[in-house]
C-alpha cells in the first residue's frame, strides 16, 4: 500500500478544492480566450488571474523534489507524493501552468536547478519559478531519428568567446508561446568523439537571438496545442556567449538523461488523470442517454467497456505509483525498467480508455464540446515524446533479458 505524506495529502485536498472552484468553471473561458485571440499563441488573460489565486493558495511549484527544495518556498515533494497532484492537474489539459507545474518548463527548471551556474539561475530560473516567463527544450530534429539522441546533427562550434549554432529543430513544445523567453538547445560540439555519448552539448539561446527563426507552428492530429504550441526552428549562425553552455562541453547527453526521467513519469501521471476524468464523464453520459428502449448504462457492451476501463486505469495508476516510489528510493537511473514500462503502457492505456469514452459520447465525443478528443491527442503524441515506444521497449526488453537469463 502506498502512503502519502501529510504534506501531499494536504496539497491533494487543497488542489481538489481549487480545481472545483476555479479550473472547471473557467475551462470554457480559457478556451474562448485562446480561440478568439488575434494570435493563438498569445497569453490568455485568465491565466494570470488563476496563477495569482494559485500562488495565494500555496499551490505553486509543487513538482520540485526535496533535494532541490532550496529553490522554492516549501520542503519539496517526492515523486510518490507529487503523483496524485499531477493526476489531478491532468484532468484539465491546460491547467498545470496555473500551478507552474507544466511541461516543458518543469523539466527545464530542474535542468537549471541541477546544472545551471548561479548566473544562469539568476537570469532564467528565478523568473521561471515565478511564472513570469516560459521556456522550451530543443532536441528533436526533422532530418534524423531523434529517439536516438546521439543522432542529432545541429552544430555547436566554439568561436572565441562565443558558440555558433547551425541546424534545424522541430516539435519544440512551448516555442510558439508569447512568453517563451529561453531555449535549451542540444547539439553536437564534438561529432568525432569516439564516445558517441560525449559528442553533445547543451547551450542557452534567448528567444530573439539573431539567426534563430521560428519557421512555423506544427500540429498533432490537427491540434496546434495553443497557446504553447510546437514549433519548427532554424538556427542560422546563431551566436551566444560561451558562458551560455550548460555544465560544459560533452555533457549534453548526460543532461538530457537527467532531465527526461522525471518528465516521462509526469506525463504518465497527467494521462491517468485525463483517462480518469474521461471515464467519469462516460459514466454520467451512459445514464442520460437511451437506445432501443434502455439506458446506455444497461447495455452489456457498455458495462463491459466501463469495467475494462476502470480496471486498466487502476492497474496503470499502481504501476506509476510503484515507479515513483522506486525513483524515490534509488533515483531515476535505478528505476529505468519501471520508467520504461510506465512510459510505454500508460499512454496506450489512456488512448484505449479515452477512445471508448469518446464512443459512448457519440459524435459529440469527437468535438471540442468535451475534453476527450484533445486528451486522446495528448496520449497519442506522448507515445513519441521523450522517446518512442519502440526505443523504450527495446531498452526494457534488453534489461529484463539480462536480469533473468542464465549466466
Amino acid at each position: 500500500m502506498f502512503e502519502f505524506s501529510k504534506a501531499s495529502l494536504a496539497f491533494q485536498d487543497e488542489l481538489r478544492a481549487f480545481m472545483d472552484a476555479h479550473i472547471y468553471p473557467n475551462d470554457e473561458t480559457y478556451r474562448r480566450q485562446v480561440d478568439s485571440a488575434e494570435d493563438r499563441f498569445a497569453y490568455p488573460p485568465i491565466m494570470d488571474e488563476l496563477k495569482a489565486k494559485a500562488r495565494e493558495a500555496g499551490l505553486w511549484n509543487m513538482f520540485v523534489p526535496p533535494k532541490l527544495a532550496e529553490h522554492v518556498d516549501h520542503d519539496g515533494l517526492s515523486n510518490l507524493d507529487y503523483a496524485p497532484l499531477a493526476e489531478l492537474m491532468g484532468r484539465v489539459i491546460w491547467c498545470p501552468e496555473v500551478f507552474n507545474c507544466n511541461a516543458p518548463d518543469t523539466g527545464n527548471m530542474e535542468v537549471f536547478m541541477k546544472y545551471g551556474t548561479p548566473e544562469q539561475q539568476a537570469q532564467w530560473l528565478t523568473p521561471l519559478l515565478a511564472g513570469d516567463i516560459r521556456s522550451a527544450y530543443a532536441m528533436t530534429e526533422p532530418q534524423v531519428a531523434s529517439s536516438d539522441a546521439t543522432n542529432i546533427e545541429l552544430s555547436i562550434r566554439r568561436d572565441g568567446d562565443e558558440y555558433v549554432l547551425n541546424g534545424n529543430k522541430w516539435f519544440i513544445s512551448g516555442a510558439m508561446y508569447e512568453r517563451c523567453a529561453i531555449f535549451i538547445v542540444m547539439g553536437k560540439s564534438d561529432p568525432d568523439n569516439e564516445n558517441r555519448h560525449k559528442q553533445q552539448s547543451q547551450v542557452l539561446v534567448p528567444k530573439g537571438t539573431p539567426g534563430l527563426e521560428i519557421i512555423r507552428p506544427l500540429t498533432t492530429l490537427g491540434y496546434d496545442d495553443a497557446p504553447m504550441g510546437h514549433a519548427q526552428l532554424r538556427f542560422d549562425d546563431v551566436r551566444v556567449p560561451a558562458e551560455n553552455i550548460l555544465l560544459g562541453e560533452g555533457r549534453g547527453f548526460e543532461i538530457a538523461q537527467g532531465r527526461l526521467g522525471p518528465g516521462r513519469i509526469h506525463h504518465c501521471m497527467r494521462l491517468i488523470g485525463a483517462a480518469q476524468r474521461s471515464l467519469e464523464l462516460a459514466c454520467e453520459r451512459v445514464t442520460q442517454r437511451s437506445t432501443f428502449g434502455r439506458k446506455l448504462s444497461e447495455h452489456q457492451s457498455v458495462r463491459e467497456d466501463i469495467a475494462k476501463s476502470f480496471s486498466e486505469i487502476e492497474m496503470m495508476r499502481l504501476l506509476v505509483l510503484k515507479t515513483c516510489q522506486r525513483m524515490d528510493e534509488v533515483g531515476a537511473k535505478g528505476a529505468m525498467d519501471l520508467i520504461a514500462a510506465s512510459k510505454v503502457s500508460v499512454p496506450i492505456m489512456a488512448q484505449t480508455v479515452i477512445d471508448r469514452c469518446m464512443q459512448m459520447h457519440g459524435a459529440g465525443g469527437l468535438t471540442e464540446d468535451y475534453p476527450m478528443a484533445e486528451a486522446y491527442n495528448y496520449a497519442r503524441w506522448c507515445r513519441q515524446a521523450d522517446g518512442s515506444d519502440q526505443v523504450h521497449l527495446m531498452a526494457l526488453g534488453k534489461q529484463v533479458i539480462r536480469r533473468y537469463a542464465a549466466d
